[in-house]
């Protein structure tokens, strides 16, 4: 079969149009697709963030308030032995 006649060539660029036009159009379903799943993992993993950084964060307040008592306590403790040394070094 030549490939001089006019209607093969209208064939073979119809046949390439229509190639170049699937591919344009899966390529634009699949980058829709995938923008969408990102997105939505976006979503998912921001909302565990959020999670986890407010479970941080009533622990980190919660320590906060331990190392306050224990704070306390240290310095009562600390005013009581400067009082006994006071006392034990000023009685001698």
């Amino acid at each position: 079969m030549p490939v001089n006649d006019p209607q093969i060539w209208t064939l073979l660029g119809v046949f390439a149009a229509v190639m170049l036009g699937g591919m344009t159009l899966m390529t634009t379903q699949l980058s829709r697709v995938i923008r969408s799943e990102v997105g939505r993992v976006e979503g998912t993993l921001s909302a565990r963030i959020d999670r986890v950084e407010g479970t941080l964060s009533a622990r980190i307040d919660g320590i906060d308030a331990r190392l306050g008592r224990i704070e306390s306590k240290v310095e009562d403790l600390d005013k009581e032995l400067t009082n006994l040394a006071v006392r034990f070094w000023r009685s001698q």
